[in-house]
């Protein structure tokens, strides 16, 4: 499991005070007081935290047993947040978890994902050193749970295709993230995307928390800024919203349920 000193690491970083304002103001634009999130590879817990800030409730999901203590300390019983102790997945049952236990941030389910990093620019000298079983949960499975959210963040480090996969009911918005070692993957979740009727998406690069647009804009156009960064562009997240009649459309059905 990864080390005290691996788990205070990522803590640190993703913990900073300085950032909270620029964090809170960007997510502002997806959630508010009342509304449901599903942070989806929760790590740290710092967009758990932060949507809690908004006032939202919160179902975050987490594999890593150090990281669920990790959560369990920081939110110190908020019955706001729901945690899950799961992998996101296509389908219900047992996976296996790949941990890099110097690096607890890029756990992954995915062996395309660690053989794409072995070697690549930016990714040197990372480590999946050890595996656990770990329960599978779906995205419908959760939305079924817990309701449908009002917006999901998903990062799970090369699975994002594989878990949007078992989402058949489109939130009013989400996220994922994207790697350049991993363009496909990114391809392969706009697809999904497409399929539950989104049309209108956004970027940022790395944590910078601004637009890479001006405006929203489609598919196609962003699949070739995609295909055009540099591979030193190394991650970042996509966003995708519905148009208003088509969240209209997916509201009245959801509580027609």
């Amino acid at each position: 499991m990864p080390g005290a000193a691996a788990v205070g690491r990522s803590l640190r970083l993703y913990h900073d005070r300085a950032r909270r304002p620029a964090l809170d103001a960007f997510y502002a634009r997806f959630l508010g007081p009342g509304d449901l999130a599903f942070d989806l590879g929760a790590h740290v817990g710092d967009r758990t935290l932060c949507f809690r800030r908004l006032g939202a409730r919160v179902v975050a999901v987490e594999p890593q047993p150090a990281l669920q203590r990790a959560l369990r300390l920081l939110l110190r019983g908020d019955v706001g947040v729901t945690r899950v102790a799961a992998l996101l997945a296509a389908e219900e049952g047992e996976g296996v978890l790949r941990l890099n236990r110097a690096n607890p941030t890029v756990a992954t389910a995915s062996e395309a994902f660690i053989t794409a990093a072995c070697g690549a620019p930016g990714w040197e000298g990372q480590e999946w050193d050890a595996a656990i079983a770990v329960p599978r949960v779906t995205l419908d499975a959760l939305v079924a749970r817990h309701g449908l959210p009002h917006f999901l963040k998903l990062d799970v480090e090369g699975y994002e295709a594989e878990a949007l996969a078992g989402l058949s009911q489109a939130p009013r918005a989400l996220s994922f993230e994207w790697t350049t070692i991993q363009r496909d993957i990114a391809h392969a979740a706009l697809d999904r995307l497409a399929a539950l009727g989104f049309r209108h998406f956004n970027a940022s690069l790395g944590e910078s928390l601004r637009w890479e647009f001006g405006e929203a804009v489609d598919a196609a156009s962003l699949r070739r800024w995609l295909d055009a960064l540099p591979a030193a562009a190394n991650s970042g997240d996509i966003y995708a919203g519905l148009e208003p009649e088509r969240l209209r459309a997916e509201e009245e059905a959801w509580l027609a349920r």
